[in-house]
């Protein structure tokens, strides 16, 4: 499945500039729905989102003033101009979203994690005849790429075009300085095995703390991505949900127009140059594993000899910490280096135990 017949998420925002989002996490009370909106207007944001239905990690707390919001949208859409998005995660969403002119609708991290909670909505979608109503589907809250590929394959096969993803960071158990860290290796590869797709970022999520939304929404410029769902509130202080990660619209307007789009169509000679020598120092590195992997095998005909076990978990343990320091004290990242010898050590005990199991 190629997605090369995608149409534009909507028609007539300038496509050399990235698609902007904003709005409350929730939305409360008329009067914040439409203040908030107002202000963002007057800043240039031309995309409205406000979440109506709020699918809660525990009872008892705002899940959403519900249906009632949704004629808030359409004050919203009439008095300002804007498009208007929300969250859908089942049927009686779409139906009346659909009814009150929702012009986007997104399907939520934890509703794109069940796969029969997002093919009703596209059958939901298909059945009411609204193929062409914008979908952007955000990341699974686990890093399961598949996952969220199928997520978008079954809206794509419901006849929706105007799809996308929004990629809001991933859940994470420990510290972390992020709420869901990036992990930005998996959107990337959703960018590349879906170049047609378009993909969102959502900085408010992802770091979960307002001073992040800036440098992340840097970073999401930075790789291309092509634009930003930013929540913003006329009083976050206040916000009935995650207020600690929205902003003011005057906070947004200084945070957008202190980003920089930088121009990567013009390639120098000394870039390209730079690139051929990543490119040979990774053939080298190929080179280098398919050594290791080699002496991994001798490895393990000694063990099977010896009748020893794969894994020496303390020379394993030794050899991480003692590698990781290493690789921190010349500029790497700690995570990075462990994820590294973590897939290495993992296909040495690969390459062992196919010789420990030949005749």
């Amino acid at each position: 499945m190629n997605f090369e017949d995608l149409k534009p998420i909507v028609e007539g925002l300038d496509p050399s500039k990235p698609l902007v989002m904003a709005g409350p996490c929730s939305a409360e009370t008329e009067e914040q729905t439409l203040s908030t909106a107002r202000q963002l207007a007057m800043g240039g944001i031309k995309i409205f989102r406000a979440g109506i239905w709020k699918p809660r990690t525990k009872p008892g707390g705002f899940e959403g003033i519900g249906k009632e919001g949704l004629a808030w949208l359409q004050r919203v859409r009439e008095e300002t101009g804007m498009l208007v998005a929300t969250e859908v995660a089942m049927r009686a969403h779409v139906l009346d979203a659909l009814e009150a002119g929702v012009d986007i609708l997104w399907v939520g991290a934890r509703t794109s994690a069940n796969p029969f909670a997002v093919q009703e909505i596209a059958d939901t979608l298909k059945e009411a005849g609204a193929t062409d109503v914008a979908v952007l589907v955000k990341n699974p809250v686990n890093p399961d790429l598949e996952l969220w590929i199928g997520a978008l394959e079954r809206l794509y096969n419901a006849g929706i075009r105007r799809l996308g993803a929004i990629h809001r960071g991933f859940s994470f158990y420990g510290k972390s300085i992020y709420r869901n860290p990036p992990q930005w290796h998996i959107p990337i590869e959703l960018h590349r095995r879906i170049p047609h797709l378009p993909i969102v970022i959502d900085p408010s999520h992802m770091g979960g703390k307002r001073e992040l939304i800036s440098s992340l929404s840097q970073q999401a410029l930075d790789m291309k991505f092509a634009g930003l769902m930013i929540e913003s509130h006329c009083s976050p202080d206040d916000a009935w949900s995650d207020k600690n990660q929205q902003v003011t619209p005057e906070v947004l307007k200084v945070i957008l127009g202190s980003l920089v789009h930088r121009n990567t169509v013009q390639e120098t000679e000394s870039l390209q140059n730079l690139r051929d020598k990543i490119d040979r120092i990774d053939t080298e590195l190929v080179e280098m594993y398919k050594k290791r992997m080699d002496i991994a095998r001798e490895i393990g005909k000694y063990k099977k000899e010896h009748s020893m076990p794969v894994v020496q978990e303390t020379r394993y343990n030794d050899l991480i910490k003692s590698r990781v320091a290493a690789a921190v004290e010349m500029g790497m990242s700690a995570d990075f280096m462990k994820t590294i010898l973590q897939a290495i050590h993992e296909e040495s005990v690969r390459q062992q135990i196919e010789v420990l199991n030949q005749n």
